[in-house]
């Protein structure tokens, strides 16, 4: 009674202390790994270190063989060289594919000092700083879930680290020297931080101005209350627009006016590899391009995914872990309505699979009398799913994707069809928990809903909801 009466009281915290000197804060965050590692218990992570490390020497043999041909990062390389040598971005064609630039202008300068390094360096160095972006991925994952418990997290981070490159979005990230990973760590990094923070939404921001889609987290810090974030995080963006336009007018006029706009530039909408809504739809309506059928179902999943993840955020007082569901919820919404989702933007999958753990391991530990298995059974169909390489397996030759039958589909769509119904879990999830509560299943005029996205971490949680 005591731990529920504690939950629905808000308790008073101290204001936030002037911040440490810059200098103490980087030795700080610098040795936090280490201080991790020598909390955690010894034999549990000694076996998950053994484990990581058998599951990442069968994938470097696994690499070996299999073509890795890196040609992300060899694009990349190009774009920093047309940068450096003043060469026309986008004329650029790179690789026996002919692949062009398609990020904007301020990417394009960031990747200049790839050139300063010959190709077989940047293989190794790619490859190993994406490993390490895989880990940051998964403590930033944890910390935004608030599982398992603070000692134990360096065990999942060693063992998601190791077994991690086994999911095909980031098997596919590490193929190609992809940047998705760096772009998650940013997002998760801003993400994570207190609502305190001045600064927060300036990663976001620098992650939109590298790649566009990112933009929808400001979207989602504003409709969730965070006006001060979600402006930081515009202004932002609009500093890396305003520095590629000064660096480099004629490419900046050239994206923005023509380039952007061009998808033929990106890849055919179409192919397997889209694993977005809009490639779903083409392959269900046999069309090369779907149009307006499917603009008009991005949009409405577009309204529905931040709906639902501002439902979440805003469910603070009734949901454990709200705002991690709000964040899962929008990551799945961006990936979802972007016209070209390659399989490897799916990254996301990460803390979309510490979430579903993390309800698995609360649902588990209830007596066994009220335990039921939906949040079990819907965290290993998603790792399932992930793990498959389902479109790759079924993957048909040529225009023959055109004319797959439905129920072929589902597989060659399966991270489309993962996504929408991780959406609906939620919002099932939510009303359900508002249900139980008592609570309005939406706030109406005058009424308060027990506090904004941090509101849970205001209060202490009963037992049962941790």
């Amino acid at each position: 009674m005591t731990a529920v009466q504690d939950e629905r009281s808000p308790v008073r915290t101290a204001p936030d202390p002037a911040p440490a000197p810059l200098s103490d804060r980087l030795r700080d965050a610098l040795g936090a790994p280490v201080r991790a590692l020598r909390e955690a218990p010894r034999r549990p992570l000694l076996a998950a270190s053994a484990v990581a490390l058998l599951s990442l020497v069968v994938y470097a043999v696994v690499r070996h063989f299999v073509h890795t041909s890196m040609v992300d990062m060899i694009v990349y390389r190009a774009e920093g060289a047309a940068v450096a040598n003043g060469d026309d971005l986008y004329a650029l064609r790179v690789t026996e594919w002919n692949l062009p630039a398609t990020y904007p202008p301020f990417a394009a300068m960031l990747f200049v000092p790839t050139t300063w390094f010959p190709v077989p360096f940047l293989r190794v160095a790619i490859t190993l700083g994406n490993l390490g972006l895989l880990a940051l991925l998964t403590h930033l994952s944890f910390k935004l879930v608030g599982w398992p418990r603070r000692e134990l997290r360096p065990i999942g981070v060693v063992l998601v680290t190791g077994l991690g490159v086994w999911l095909e979005p980031v098997f596919t990230t590490l193929r190609y020297g992809q940047i998705n990973l760096a772009l998650a760590c940013l997002i998760l990094w801003d993400l994570t931080r207190s609502d305190a923070r001045r600064s927060k939404g300036m990663a976001i921001g620098i992650a939109a101005g590298l790649k566009l889609t990112p933009g929808l987290f400001a979207v989602y810090l504003l409709i969730t209350g965070r006006i001060r974030a979600a402006i930081v995080a515009g202004l932002t963006f609009l500093g890396t627009f305003l520095i590629g336009a000064v660096a480099l007018p004629d490419a900046t006029w050239g994206f923005w006016t023509k380039y952007l706009y061009d998808s033929s530039r990106v890849g055919k909408t179409y192919i397997v590899d889209n694993q977005s809504l809009r490639g779903a739809v083409a392959r269900l309506l046999h069309v090369a391009e779907p149009g307006t059928v499917a603009t008009l179902a991005a949009g409405l999943v577009a309204l529905a995914g931040l709906a639902v993840a501002a439902w979440a955020a805003r469910s603070a007082r009734w949901l454990p872990r709200a705002e991690a569901w709000g964040v899962c919820c929008a990551a799945v919404t961006a990936v979802l309505i972007s016209p070209i989702s390659w399989t490897h933007h799916w990254v996301w999958c990460v803390p979309v699979l510490v979430l579903l753990a993390a309800e698995a391991s609360v649902e588990h530990a209830r007596p066994a009398a009220v335990r039921r298995l939906r949040w079990r059974a819907a965290f290993w169909a998603t790792l399932l799913a992930f793990l498959s390489f389902a479109m790759w397996v079924t993957k048909p030759v040529g225009v023959a994707v055109l004319h797959m039958s439905p129920l072929r589909q589902l597989s060659t769509s399966i991270y489309p069809w993962v996504g929408l119904c991780f959406l609906l879990a939620a919002a099932i999830r939510i009303r359900a928990r508002r249900r139980s509560a008592g609570a309005p299943l939406v706030r109406l005029p005058g009424q308060r809903d027990g506090g904004g996205p941090d509101a849970a971490r205001g209060r202490q949680q009963a037992p049962a909801a941790r």
